[in-house]
């Protein structure tokens, strides 16, 4: 990850049991297409959390809040958000700047 990286763009997705796979190619799709379409984006990542396998943290990384903010208003964005949300019993979003990095 870049040292520059201030503006994050982050989920923590409870996905519904049996679904996970789903869920991956979903959010790979959004996040593919975020990176074609979108100025701003840097890099994505989705971490699985070994102990419960249907909990998931998403990180994105922008270059400023203008960007990040442009892309949640695109419909694809609704579009592509709403199909992962769709596997999800439970998912909380945000935007995040930068406190520290070590």
């Amino acid at each position: 990850m870049s040292e520059d990286s201030k503006f994050w763009a982050s989920g923590d997705w409870r996905v519904s049991e049996g679904r996970e796979d789903e869920f991956i190619e979903r959010w790979t799709a959004f996040l593919t297409w975020t990176k074609k379409d979108n100025e701003g984006f840097r890099f994505a990542r989705l971490l699985r959390d070994t102990s419960e396998p249907g909990h998931f943290i998403s990180f994105a990384s922008w270059s400023d809040p203008d960007s990040m903010s442009a892309w949640k208003q695109k419909p694809e964005f609704a579009e592509h958000f709403g199909a992962c949300k769709g596997l999800c019993d439970e998912m909380r979003a945000g935007g995040y700047v930068l406190a520290v990095a070590v």
